[in-house]
């Protein structure tokens, strides 16, 4: 079978499902390498044959590992423990860290400002606006998070206020306890609804009209604001 295939999990353990629904059994000799360490799945890739395995759940896919030869597997991973013992791998892998947060920082400030350039309150909810972007911002943007913040695919423009706009329907909406049918299109449908009604709140703060004092998005982040401990 080709390697450009990507296998799902089969009915038992020692199996695996083509794409079109074939199920195959994992030759002798081979073992399962779970994921967590892409260093070794790279190197295990590159040595010879292999079967990737990935499971969709929901709208995401997860990997559930590699099957290939266990001597492979037990080569290559003694391999890299022996390279990861060095000094000069330590020096690299500190090198690469450091790399990562500079990176990591600069996006949070790139970011920061994206949402403060979408919300585009007026000076009179200034202090407001200071604050939404912020919980915006330390929400979507941790590596990992899995937020719209971290793809790559659309401008960052588009990802703040994508990520606004999240942030409101969970914050300032009852969404997270709405009961909502299974029908084809309708959690859509109320995400795009909710949606609305945020930007025409957002628009209020634009035009720097008087918020009342129930306002969601007011309360949303006073409530923030009172759970936060103050800094030692």
């Amino acid at each position: 079978m080709s390697q450009d295939i990507t296998y799902t999990p089969g009915p038992t353990a020692q199996t695996v499902r083509t794409p079109d629904g074939q199920v195959l059994t994992v030759p002798a000799g081979w073992e399962l390498l779970p994921p967590g360490d892409p260093g070794l799945t790279r190197r295990v890739k590159a040595a010879g044959e292999f079967w990737a395995v990935q499971e969709k759940r929901g709208r995401k896919l997860f990997s559930r590992g590699v099957w290939a030869p266990t001597a492979t597997i037990n080569r290559v991973r003694a391999e890299l423990e022996a390279e990861r013992g060095t000094a000069s791998y330590t020096r690299k892998q500190e090198a690469a860290a450091r790399r990562r947060v500079k990176v990591q920082t600069e996006y949070v400030e790139d970011f920061h400002g994206a949402v403060l350039a979408f919300l585009a309150f007026h000076p009179a909810h200034a202090a407001l606006a200071a604050q939404l972007a912020q919980a915006v911002t330390t929400h979507a943007t941790p590596v990992g998070s899995g937020t719209v913040a971290r793809t790559q695919r659309i401008p960052i423009a588009e990802r703040a206020e994508a990520a606004v706009i999240a942030w409101m329907r969970h914050q300032t909406t009852g969404y997270d306890h709405m009961t909502i049918p299974r029908i084809k299109g309708k959690r859509r449908e109320v995400r795009r609804m909710l949606a609305k009604r945020s930007a025409e709140l957002l628009q209020r703060y634009r035009r720097g009209e008087p918020i009342p004092a129930d306002c969601p998005l007011a309360r949303a982040l006073a409530t923030r604001t009172e759970a936060t401990p103050p800094a030692a």
